[in-house]
């Protein structure tokens, strides 16, 4: 099982998102996000096995987020992921607060506990919108992707920690509006 540390959009700001999974989960062969029962979200970090236990998580995201209140972040792009399968993901616009949360995680938890790609210098945040794109629907995903010209604005209202696979919340906060 894996740990990870999140922040989620738990309110009705984040169907436009879920629409979008529908949307990309066409490309896929089951639609992988709504697979999950899990809402939109950015991931700061995901640890692997027993290095690093709930409690120190949760701990580290509570101290990433002193402070911080609701993030309302808008998505003007999708973009993806090389791979097979292929990803796509929405683009944050530029916002401060979720790298100065990533920083935060990052310095109370040492980072070589952590999957690569959640890495400082290697983290790009992404709010993941299908992870199952079929090979022979990739240029058909990238197209759609390519197409987006929408401005999507997304009220991330919960920070979380979960283990997965399955997806299991273990602990959460509301952040204040």
């Amino acid at each position: 099982m894996a740990l990870a540390i999140n922040i989620r959009a738990d309110n009705s700001s984040a169907d436009e998102i879920e629409r979008l999974w529908d949307q990309v989960g066409a490309f896929e062969p089951k639609a992988s996000m709504r697979a999950l029962g899990y809402r939109p979200h950015f991931t700061f970090a995901i640890y692997d096995g027993p290095a690093i236990d709930e409690k120190v998580a949760w701990d580290a995201m509570l101290a990433a987020v002193a402070g911080e209140t609701q993030l309302l972040i808008q998505f003007k792009r999708i973009r993806w992921f090389e791979g097979s399968p292929l990803v796509l993901w929405g683009e944050p616009a530029v916002d401060e607060a979720l790298a100065r949360i990533h920083g935060a995680v990052s310095a109370a938890i040492d980072p070589a506990h952590c999957r690569p790609h959640y890495r400082p210098g290697a983290w790009i945040p992404h709010c993941t919108l299908g992870t199952a794109i079929a090979d022979e629907r990739r240029n058909d995903a990238i197209a759609f992707a390519q197409a987006f010209d929408r401005n999507i604005a997304v009220m991330f209202d919960v920070v979380d920690c979960v283990v997965f696979p399955p997806v299991r919340i273990v602990a959460e906060r509301r952040l204040a509006s």
